[in-house]
């Protein structure tokens, strides 16, 4: 495609990520993690609004329950309303010391699948981060996939029987079989001799994986069969995370950052950690809901 994408919030976050868009409100949701904030973005009117979070929110899931959210906050899971600003506790995430949850999202089943990152004291990441798939009866599961230093990239196929999956530190986008279990994993698109790290992913209605590629400034889709198809510039380095929204979900919007960039790197970049949007030329999914209730919490 030549055609760039352009800012749709000047929201300079320090690290956007975990943009979807709810059709219900005809909004777009996303994060800055390191800031601990929630964002909301409603184009037909231009509305932005802003939601404090307890600590770093990592990632964010539309709920089947009118007005909640289920939101991936660093160190638990928990329930948020927006319009009563509302935050319901449902667990806590310690299996794994020096973690933190990062990416997910809803499968087709209306459950909520998620990847955790190390986060060390001292010393480099290591693939110690599991992933695990919170259920509608909020039962948390560990899957058996392989441990990541970084997790990202989890999408699914159009009919919800494919999972994709990442490492960013290993720069391997990985696909299994999904259902209630999973198959073996394979290596969908190696990206070992290519520029930046695979970040956050969204499939479309034609099973176009779209992966935002951290550090190399673009937005890449993958045809099904792994085959690149075609790259979207960003006009910053750090994109994060695509989503397909509006009316006809043709609209791709996408998250970026400017942690890490040096002064001189963001005066080249004065859009890093805007939300960015373009017309994908393709049409997206619904984005999936989580199944649960929150007000079934689990005791404490």
């Amino acid at each position: 495609m030549n055609a760039a994408l352009t800012p749709a919030v000047a929201s300079a976050n320090t690290l956007g990520e975990g943009v979807v868009w709810c059709e219900r409100e005809q909004a777009v949701y996303w994060t800055d993690i390191v800031q601990s904030r929630l964002w909301r973005y409603r184009p037909a009117t231009a509305a932005v609004d802003q939601w404090a979070m307890p600590e770093r929110l990592a990632s964010v899931a539309l709920c089947e329950a009118e007005g909640w959210l289920l939101l991936a906050l660093a160190t638990r899971l928990a329930f948020f309303h927006p319009g009563r600003n509302e935050l319901r506790e449902l667990h806590r995430l310690d299996e794994v010391a020096q973690t933190r949850a990062n990416d997910g999202a809803c499968d087709r089943q209306g459950r909520f699948v998620f990847g955790m990152l190390h986060e060390p004291a001292v010393g480099l990441k290591q693939a110690v981060a599991p992933f695990y798939r919170l259920h509608a009866d909020l039962r948390l599961e560990r899957l058996a996939l392989p441990a990541v230093a970084i997790s990202n990239s989890v999408a699914f196929s159009p009919r919800g029987d494919t999972l994709y999956f990442c490492d960013s530190q290993q720069k391997l986008l990985w696909c299994c079989r999904y259902g209630d279990t999973l198959g073996p994993v394979q290596v969908f698109a190696d990206l070992r001799d290519e520029p930046g790290e695979p970040d956050g992913s969204a499939v479309d209605a034609e099973g176009g994986l779209w992966n935002a590629r951290w550090g190399a400034s673009r937005i890449v889709r993958y045809l099904p069969d792994g085959r690149e198809d075609c790259v979207i510039h960003v006009p910053a380095s750090q994109p994060t995370r695509p989503a397909f929204g509006g009316n006809d979900l043709r609209t791709l919007f996408v998250t970026s950052a400017l942690d890490g960039l040096d002064p001189a790197q963001h005066f080249r970049e004065p859009l890093a950690g805007h939300l960015f949007a373009i017309d994908a030329g393709t049409a997206g999914l619904p984005e999936p809901r989580f199944a649960g209730n929150p007000d079934h919490l689990p005791p404490r």
